[in-house]
């Protein structure tokens, strides 16, 4: 374990952020910050796939005690919930500002510095951007912007996983944990259930450079997590073989040094009761060939749930009290 952690970013000089600046908001002329490659003129107000414009737009931020415990320790991570994303999951626990729009601001670059500097003074324990690809220039600048006027914890990026190699390398060198979701090891699954004929292929590439820039899952000597590869599998009822190859995948071509959260809070939301095979909560039975599998695989840093998290891990963000729950 690290004795005190410096974020990469506060090693990156001003002239390689500039640069990273410029080449991410080149990447909003004709879009291809996501794999869908929309090449929609950002710049000039048009919107692809996701519905995001020119502007960052965020949801809703507060310090958030709903991640992994290495995440949040006593004071919570920095969580930024950004507005729409370049997935449509039928299950989506966060559909209300990913697909709906509920709630929505547009903010500068400089106002999401600002966000980012106020939750470090309320000593959140890093910055965690939830639903970033989308916006991964104007979260660049906002950064370069923080860090000269004194951010100094750890980033966090919190994606489905359908990033873009390209976007991803610009991030290399600003983002301390990467924590993407691997939802499904079939085409078929992520067509139906998130709208992405392409997801596993994307999702993989991914997910090996982000390894590749980071390495496997580190804490500090109090547990809090400080860099690395931090992989999420949300297991779906009836999807157990799927759940099994996402592992396999996890275990052979990236390794056990990664962190792993085996999230058993799935509940057939938004419009998954359409969906005979989802529309049910996971049962114990299932949950625990999974989580034995892992263990037989020997992922030893590894994060489990309750089963009760399918009643209670879910926000609602028309409430100010959008979240009371914790991981």
């Amino acid at each position: 374990m690290i004795d005190k952690y410096i974020p990469k970013y506060m090693a990156l000089e001003n002239a390689v952020f500039v640069k990273k600046i410029k080449l991410s908001h080149q990447m909003l002329y004709q879009c291809c910050l996501c794999p869908r490659q929309c090449n929609v003129d950002r710049l000039a107000g048009q919107v692809g796939y996701c519905k995001a414009g020119n502007q960052a737009e965020v949801s809703h931020w507060q310090r958030h005690y709903g991640e992994e415990p290495p995440f949040v320790q006593n004071t919570g991570a920095g969580t930024i919930f950004f507005a729409h994303c370049n997935m449509h999951c039928v299950y989506c626990q966060n559909h209300q500002i990913s697909q709906q729009q509920v709630s929505k601001n547009k903010v500068s670059v400089i106002g999401l510095a600002d966000i980012m500097l106020k939750l470090q003074q309320e000593q959140a324990v890093n910055i965690d951007l939830v639903s970033p690809t989308h916006f991964v220039p104007m979260i660049i600048e906002a950064i370069y912007i923080a860090k000269n006027k004194g951010l100094s914890i750890p980033i966090i990026y919190n994606t489905n996983g359908y990033d873009s190699a390209k976007a991803l390398e610009l991030l290399e060198g600003i983002v301390d944990v990467y924590m993407p979701d691997l939802k499904y090891d079939s085409e078929d699954a992520a067509l139906s259930y998130s709208d992405v004929s392409d997801y596993v292929y994307y999702a993989k590439q991914a997910l090996l450079l982000m390894y590749k820039q980071v390495g496997g899952f580190k804490l500090d000597k109090s547990g809090k997590a400080i860099s690395g590869l931090f992989v999420r599998h949300l297991i779906l009822p009836n999807n157990i073989a799927n759940s099994k190859q996402v592992l396999d995948f996890l275990h052979a071509e990236i390794g056990n040094d990664i962190g792993l959260s085996l999230m058993s809070q799935y509940a057939p939301r938004y419009r998954a009761n359409s969906f005979k095979k989802i529309n049910r909560v996971l049962n114990h039975q299932e949950y625990q060939l999974i989580v034995e599998y892992a263990q037989q695989l020997g992922f030893d840093k590894c994060w489990i749930q309750e089963l009760t998290s399918s009643d209670v891990c879910f926000p609602d963000f028309e409430k100010p009290d959008v979240f009371d729950f914790k991981f």
